[in-house]
């Protein structure tokens, strides 16, 4: 890459995976390939992402290669152990989480309920591993009828609570997860606490609101973000990327609401004049289709995104990059409604960006190594291979 960048644009497409890690034995998810799952879609078209290379990605070999790809690309595997949003985040901005959070397959144990309780003078409801969907469907009345908190968890690293707006206003909701992101310390040191409100449709049926708030633990040591805000340089943060990194490095965020909320707020920050970093996720992906089973929806959302990708590419100044990539797997058509252990693409275009395959590269880290070593940034990702004068 012989031209210095001044802006660097990284896009998660929240967990798109591209096939299982060598180590997926350790985490039950051998065979699991969430790309190629959706790829079977008669909803699926990504012909601009073709076109930049990512049939050309190692493994992929179920995708038309072009013969000219227009963009640097690269499998990634993941070093830290797990599977899930923090630690994936975590370690695309430099950051190896050596020890998996704790999950909880039975719930959590009768210490953390009962401190909960006594802290937030509310009793719980459900404390098991359950689909957002389904727990509001099965609980809600009670909650509604006791004003018990419905506290639940999944396979990641989370201490979901949900409660009914008309029951328990969302600020209040807040300050409930403040406490229990207090309080979850030492062993008990989840990635997130969500609040999950939700309210009563048109229809009388229990729906989630757009008004999740996530509360993470604070990054332990330095990330490429926490570097580049050092430098004085700008660090925007794009959907759910403040809540991840609990703001840490982050001088400026934008919440969104969906995916496309989320491309049209990167848009719009691409016309803007800074020096530094925007960093978005679009969730969708994840939340909407791959936790819930549907190749279909997740093929279409994949689409849908790469209809809008040629926007995000005519907005690419001579100053800038765009790295493409994703934080983990969730294959909707296995037999799990879990994430998955699975390489992740690195798709990475600018002008200047030679077309070349980087093959198989050691740790997600790379993203954050190559986000510091193109802004002029000092930092050193913990498991990363710098690829800045291979592009």
């Amino acid at each position: 890459m012989k031209i210095p960048k001044k802006r660097v644009f990284i896009i998660v497409l929240d967990s798109l995976g591209i096939g299982y890690e060598p180590d997926a034995d350790m985490f039950g998810d051998v065979g699991a390939n969430t790309l190629q799952s959706i790829s079977k879609s008669d909803k699926f078209n990504i012909p601009i992402l073709k076109e930049l290379g990512i049939g050309s990605i190692d493994g992929i070999d179920f995708l038309d290669s072009e013969n000219a790809p227009r963009a640097a690309v690269a499998r990634l595997r993941e070093v830290s152990m797990g599977k899930d949003t923090t630690v994936g985040h975590w370690e695309l901005m430099g950051l190896v989480s050596a020890s998996p959070l704790p999950i909880y397959p039975d719930g959590f144990p009768k210490e953390v309920t009962d401190r909960f309780t006594e802290l937030t003078g509310r009793g719980i409801l459900c404390n098991k591993p359950y689909s957002g969907t389904e727990v509001i469907k099965d609980f809600g009345d009670e909650h509604i009828r006791t004003g018990k908190l419905i506290v639940y968890t999944s396979a990641d690293s989370v201490f979901q609570i949900a409660a009914h707006e008309s029951v328990i206003p969302v600020e209040e909701l807040y300050k409930y997860c403040e406490i229990a992101r207090a309080m979850l310390t030492g062993e008990h040191s989840v990635g997130r606490v969500i609040a999950r409100p939700f309210h009563t449709d048109e229809n009388g049926a229990f729906k989630r609101s757009d008004k999740r708030h996530d509360y993470s633990l604070v990054p332990p040591r330095a990330t490429a973000m926490t570097a580049a805000l050092n430098a004085g340089l700008d660090v925007i943060a794009v959907g759910k990327i403040n809540d991840i990194f609990a703001g840490d490095g982050v001088t400026r965020s934008v919440y969104t609401k969906g995916n496309k909320d989320g491309i049209d707020t990167t848009l719009r920050i691409m016309d803007e004049d800074f020096h530094g970093m925007c960093f978005t996720n679009l969730v969708d992906f994840d939340m909407l289709y791959g936790h819930r089973q549907d190749p279909d929806g997740y093929a279409e959302a994949l689409s849908y995104f790469d209809k809008r990708l040629p926007e995000i590419l005519q907005k690419l100044r001579e100053d800038d990059l765009l790295i493409i990539t994703a934080d983990h797997g969730c294959d909707p058509a296995d037999e799990s409604t879990d994430h998955t252990r699975e390489y992740v693409p690195a798709i990475i275009c600018g002008h200047g960006v030679k077309p070349v395959n980087l093959g198989t590269l050691l740790g997600f880290g790379t993203v954050g190594q190559l986000v510091a070593d193109t802004l002029g940034v000092q930092f050193t990702a913990e498991a990363a291979e710098s690829v800045v004068e291979r592009i």
